[in-house]
C-alpha cells in the first residue's frame, strides 16, 4: 500500500479528455465574442457577401511544403502548422464539425456559419490529472475535487477553396491559474502560450470524425518538417510592418492563424484585397498584472471597442503585414508596433 501511494503518477492513454468549464468551475472571462454592428464595406450590389464567400473565385493556393491525401480529405503542412483540405463544400461540414467539438467535451460561444468561425468555451484537460492510487480507488465518487491549474481554448475557422471545397483550420489558446500573492493565498487567470501540438491531435480526430481510419491519421500527423524562421519586423514610410519571406497563400493562412491564436475577433476577413477586419478581445479581465495587449485596448465600458485591419501585400515571395485604423489608414501609433510585436512573436 505505501509502495502504491508513493509511486510517482504518469499520465497514460488518451493525450485529451476535455471537460467544459461550463459545465464546472467558471474562469469569469467575458466572452467578448458579440458582434458589432455591420458596415457597409460589407455589402455589395446584387446582395450581401459572407466572409466566406470572399474565398470563392480566388485563384488556387500554391504547393504548401507537404501535403498528403486520405480519400477527400488532405492534411497540409508549412513548416509546424497544419490545416486540412476537405473536397466538400463548407455547408456540408459545418454540421459535422460542430458536432465533433460537442462530442470532444466543448461548448460553443461562437457559432456563426455566415463568418465560416466557431469557437469553444475554456475546458479543462482532464487527462492531465494524475491518475493515482487514491483516485483510482474512489473513482468517479470524488472525481470533482480534483482539478488542473489550465484551461484550454479553440477556434475553427473555415474557408471555401477555388475548386469548391474548404480548408480547415484550428487555433489553441491557453490560460493558466498561477498564485497572485507571497503568501500563495489568490490566484488569479493569466494567458500562456499556445500550443501547436494540441491543434495537430485535434486536426487528427477531426479527420477521424471526417471518415479518415485512425491509424492512417496517426501516421500523417506523425510526419513533421523543420519550422525555419521566415518573418520579422521592419520600418516602411515610417510604419512598422511584418515582413514574412513566404507568397502570399502562405503568408494568409499563417497570420489568420496568428490573429486566431493571439486574442483577436476576425470579425470579417476580405482575401481579395488580403485584409483581416480585427478588433482584440481581452483574455483575463480580472487579471490583476495584465499583459501590455490588454492594458493598451482597456478602455471605459461605454466606449466602443477598438477596430483595425490587418494588411497583407506581396510581391513575389515576399509579403508585408502592416496595421491600418479602422478607416484603412496606416497606423503610425504605440498601438500599430505592439501589435506587429505580438504577430511577428507568432510568426517565428
Amino acid at each position: 500500500m505505501c509502495t502504491a501511494l508513493s509511486a510517482c503518477s504518469v499520465l497514460e492513454g488518451e493525450k485529451v479528455d476535455y471537460k467544459s468549464a461550463g459545465k464546472g468551475v467558471s474562469l469569469e472571462v467575458p466572452p467578448d465574442l458579440n458582434q458589432l454592428t455591420r458596415e457597409t464595406r460589407y455589402t455589395v450590389p446584387g446582395g450581401s457577401v459572407t466572409a466566406s464567400a470572399y474565398q470563392v473565385g480566388q485563384a488556387a493556393p500554391n504547393a504548401p511544403t507537404a501535403t498528403t491525401t486520405l480519400g477527400d480529405v488532405r492534411i497540409e503542412r508549412d513548416g509546424s502548422k497544419r490545416w486540412l483540405v476537405v473536397n466538400r463544400p463548407a455547408d456540408q461540414l459545418w454540421g459535422p464539425v460542430r458536432d465533433f467539438w460537442l462530442e470532444s467535451g466543448f461548448l460553443l460561444t461562437l457559432d456563426q456559419s455566415s463568418l465560416g468561425i466557431m469557437e469553444t468555451d475554456w475546458a479543462e484537460n482532464r487527462a492531465k490529472i494524475p491518475q493515482d492510487f487514491i483516485r483510482n480507488a474512489l473513482g468517479k465518487l470524488i472525481d470533482s475535487v480534483y482539478s488542473t491549474a489550465e484551461r484550454d481554448r479553440f477556434r475553427t475557422r473555415l474557408e471555401r477553396s477555388a475548386n469548391g471545397g474548404t480548408e480547415i483550420y484550428i487555433s489553441h489558446r491557453g490560460m493558466i491559474e498561477v498564485y497572485s500573492t507571497t503568501q500563495k493565498d489568490q490566484t488569479v487567470w493569466q494567458a500562456r502560450p499556445s500550443d501547436p501540438e494540441l491543434e495537430t491531435e485535434f486536426l487528427r480526430r477531426l479527420m477521424i470524425r471526417l471518415g479518415v481510419p485512425a491509424e492512417q491519421s496517426r501516421a500523417v500527423v506523425a510526419s513533421g518538417g523543420a519550422a525555419k524562421t521566415t518573418s520579422r519586423i521592419a520600418t516602411l514610410n515610417n510604419a512598422p510592418v511584418v515582413q514574412i519571406d513566404e507568397g502570399f497563400d502562405r503568408a494568409w493562412r499563417r497570420v489568420g492563424l496568428a490573429l486566431d491564436r493571439t486574442g483577436f475577433t476576425v470579425e470579417d476577413r476580405d482575401r481579395a484585397q488580403g485584409v483581416y477586419f480585427v478588433r482584440y478581445v481581452e483574455p483575463n479581465a480580472a487579471k490583476k498584472d495584465e499583459g501590455f495587449l490588454a492594458k493598451l485596448f482597456k478602455k471605459d465600458e461605454s466606449d466602443p471597442p477598438l477596430k483595425f485591419r490587418i494588411s497583407l501585400k506581396s510581391a513575389g515571395d515576399t509579403t508585408t503585414v502592416s496595421v491600418l485604423n479602422a478607416n484603412g489608414a496606416v497606423e503610425t501609433s504605440a498601438n500599430a508596433q505592439r501589435i506587429v510585436q505580438v504577430l511577428a512573436d507568432d510568426l517565428k
